[in-house]
């Protein structure tokens, strides 16, 4: 664990980094930057999409094949070999079936939309697409990389280039094409070359300490052990890839890309609570993989508790800030980007109960079990794409109660969430008597919610930035105190006591 503590503090630091720059950029820059041309901010998002699915086919499981037999395989060089070729052939199939499918394919996801503007995107999404397929090579050997990384317990170099180079440079280009110092076609490619930086700068931190030899011979590994665990990965992580974008898709199929780029805006506001989930994750999974492999439960119940505990916490008190904010926050968008109150609130709760069921997905992926999460992923997809189906047109049954166009989406996406943390919940009460929530759950509730009504009652200034700024002042001298009195988590309460020493000893 503390390993965990260390790296997921650091993490932390550079996720919080990233959140800031992707507020940013996401809530500042791109509605300014594309408010004379949302459907262009909606056709960007629509390539990252359609890269980051394909991509999940591409790489064929390989990250998490890496990262689940690394500590098992004595010859890494083989293992990590493997783990590049599998890619490369993927990549070589997918793009394949696209040249022989290519025209049915635009046409099935041409939008339903008659505007001119919206007929003009997607004809230069046409002009474009190979971009998506440069974009899949980048990510599926990023990923590869990136898993590497994390197998020889550094997570923090990825991190850092995803959350800090990436969303710093985004906001350099932003900036640019606000100013018409480039125009969009320029941007969208200068976006996407990005990760070949990042691949380049991966490659430099990996393989000055790690000592590889590229070899052919596979002589030492369990192929077939490896390829089968792949392969359940593959169809599993595609599913659940497919989930987180299916939304974006639909939308942009059915009410046309503008409205992508509306719904990003408010999706990403409300997906923040997702941050401390992501910094836990990304060093616990290693973690438990070498527990599974030395079959102690124990440590697995632990991570599994005090993951829970420590994402509720923090994910509570982002969504505190948001909340208590949402409507001085949504008045600084420009018009056109200000109706996503309700795409907001529909993920913000399901990402909330997300981070409060601790790292059960990973959990799951590491073990034995790991073929449930193939079978709970596409029951996953089929409830997201009927609902996200029904929910989105006009024809919603919801539609009394404006749950339709992109608060079906939300609505849909979170009903998804929502069910598939309960059905993986479920699963591992059941075969391993382990569940991620205890009294301290009740107590971070009860906090949560009352440190909302007590803020709730400080009455509204016209001054957006006032009222924003004594809402923080009061949230942070509220929540933490209470957080410390309740001692609802030991590892916080420590970091807590930490801070307070270091004060008082300067």
């Amino acid at each position: 664990m503390g390993i965990v503590k260390e790296q997921s503090i650091q993490n932390s630091i550079y996720f919080y980094i990233g959140l800031l720059f992707g507020a940013v950029s996401t809530i500042i820059l791109y509605p300014n930057a594309f408010n004379s041309h949302p459907e262009h901010l909606g056709l960007l998002q629509i390539i990252i999409a359609y890269s980051t699915i394909i991509s999940t086919f591409s790489f064929l499981g390989t990250p998490k094949t890496l990262i689940r037999f690394f500590p098992k395989v004595d010859n890494k060089n083989q293992l990590v070999t493997l783990s590049f070729l599998i890619p490369t052939i993927g990549f070589l199939l997918v793009l394949l079936m696209y040249f022989l499918f290519k025209e049915p394919f635009l046409d099935f996801i041409k939008p339903n939309a008659t505007e001119l503007d919206e007929l003009k995107t997607f004809t230069l999404l046409k002009v474009n697409f190979h971009l998506v397929f440069l974009m899949v090579a980048f990510l599926s050997f990023f990923e590869v990389l990136s898993s590497l990384s994390r197998s020889l317990l550094n997570a923090t170099i990825p991190i850092f280039l995803k959350e800090v180079f990436l969303k710093g440079m985004n906001i350099l280009l932003l900036f640019l094409h606000w100013f018409d110092y480039i125009d969009f076609p320029s941007f969208l490619n200068l976006y996407i070359f990005l990760y070949l930086g990042m691949i380049l700068i991966l490659s430099v931190n990996i393989f000055r300490k790690f000592s590889y030899k590229p070899t052919f011979i596979f002589s030492e590994l369990e192929t077939k052990k490896l390829l089968k665990f792949g392969l359940y990965v593959l169809v599993g992580g595609a599913s659940a890839m497919l989930v987180s974008k299916v939304d974006m898709m639909m939308i942009g199929k059915f009410i046309g890309y503008k409205e992508v780029a509306f719904y990003t805006v408010a999706f990403f506001i409300g997906n923040v609570i997702r941050v401390p989930a992501r910094a836990i994750g990304s060093i616990a999974t290693p973690l438990l993989a070498k527990a599974w492999q030395r079959n102690d439960i124990n440590e697995i119940k632990e991570i599994y508790l005090k993951s829970s505990i420590n994402q509720l916490v923090f994910g509570g008190l982002i969504f505190l800030a948001l909340w208590l904010n949402i409507d001085d926050g949504l008045s600084l968008l420009p018009l056109k980007f200000q109706g996503g109150k309700i795409v907001v609130l529909c993920i913000a709760l399901s990402q909330l109960f997300n981070v409060s069921t601790g790292v059960n997905g990973l959990i799951i992926v590491n073990s034995k079990y790991y073929k449930f999460d193939l079978y709970a992923n596409i029951i996953l997809l089929c409830i997201t794409l009927y609902t996200n189906y029904i929910f989105i047109p006009e024809s919603s049954p919801l539609s009394d109660y404006n749950i339709v166009g992109i608060n079906g989406a939300a609505f849909a996406t979170a009903l998804s969430v929502f069910l598939f943390n309960i059905i993986k919940m479920i699963f591992l009460f059941i075969k391993m008597r382990i569940q991620p929530f205890n009294i301290n759950t009740l107590k971070s509730i009860l906090l949560i919610v009352f440190v909302f009504f007590v803020i709730n009652q400080i009455p509204c200034s016209d001054n957006v930035f006032y009222s924003v700024t004594i809402r923080f002042a009061v949230l942070f001298l509220l929540y933490f105190p209470l957080l410390f009195v309740l001692h609802i988590s030991e590892d916080i309460n420590k970091i807590l006591m930490e801070l307070w020493k270091k004060l008082n000893a300067s």
